[in-house]
């Protein structure tokens, strides 16, 4: 039986975090979001207000309905203000050192019987359930880049959730209006597993002269009926996160096909982070994107 969730807790206000926040919001919770400063959380807030304002603009909500979403969010540099949370989401950097220290600090802070949510995107979810006193209330939720948008959220649960905090993650998931999908904690849990080695064989095509950056995604949208082609999509989810979710796949099954090609090593080396950092397999820095002369 799930339990209960009225207050929730994001903690991070950057690209996944302030989505996150956004959607609880918009179910009807309350929110606490947490971010380690305070300029960084106006920021995250601010995203918050543009996304609220562009939905009014656009008809989908009123003023009034916007405002009552954003009155439910309280922006927090303190964990002390998730005390009182039901359910405890993180969004930080998908780095499992910086995940580990926080949650040993959340976990004294935060109320017993609260649920304590994931929203790594590659990492094994029962290695941070580990450092908690309360592993068999450890989930993933997995949210797509926007949160406010794309409708899958990956409900994954490790070899320590109990039978109540997975229900009560899916029920969770479900009133957002998510299509809420369970899965076990298995590297790249279910979509990255398939979608990571497209991206990367997309690379390795470019790289083995199969076609041009603009070739291999034009043919990529017109002939599988993709709404964007694989190397767009390397660059919209950051290459940097790409390379991150590579080596946590290949480490777990030592296989090419997730190992990182050349080309993306040495865009990493270069900077080139995709649409994050201005250029990647293209080059944003114009009115419209180019194809990247660098490469």
């Amino acid at each position: 039986m799930a339990q209960q969730i009225e207050n929730v807790g994001v903690l991070g206000a950057g690209l996944m975090g302030h989505g996150i926040a956004q959607v609880a919001a918009g179910a009807g919770y309350s929110v606490v979001l947490r971010e380690v400063d305070e300029g960084t959380l106006q920021k995250g807030l601010g995203k918050i207000e543009k996304q609220l304002a562009r939905a009014v603009e656009k008809g989908k909500s009123t003023q009034e309905e916007a405002d009552v979403v954003r009155g439910r969010i309280t922006g927090t540099i303190h964990y002390q203000d998730l005390a009182d949370c039901d359910l405890v989401i993180e969004a930080i950097t998908e780095s499992l050192p910086l995940k580990l220290e926080m949650w040993r600090e959340v976990d004294q802070i935060v109320k017993p019987q609260a649920v304590f949510a994931t929203n790594t995107s590659s990492l094994a979810v029962i290695d941070q359930a580990a450092v908690t006193s309360r592993p068999g209330q450890f989930v993933g939720l997995h949210y797509f880049n926007p949160a406010q948008v794309m409708k899958l959220v990956e409900v994954v649960r490790c070899v320590t959730t109990d039978d109540e905090a997975f229900a009560t993650a899916l029920e969770f998931a479900r009133s957002e209006g998510k299509l809420a999908i369970p899965t076990k904690d298995k590297a790249g849990f279910i979509v990255n597993r398939l979608l990571v080695p497209y991206m990367l064989d997309a690379i390795r095509a470019y790289e083995e002269g199969v076609g041009s950056v603009g070739e291999i995604d034009e043919a990529m949208k017109a002939g599988a009926g993709h709404p964007m082609g694989p190397l767009t999509l390397a660059d919209f989810v950051g290459l940097d996160t790409l390379g991150s979710i590579c080596d946590v796949l290949f480490d777990e099954f030592r296989e090419r096909r997730f190992a990182r090609p050349p080309t993306l090593r040495k865009m990493l080396s270069a900077g080139w982070f995709g649409r994050k950092s201005g250029k990647g397999f293209y080059d944003y820095s114009g009115d419209s994107p180019v194809e990247n002369a660098g490469l």
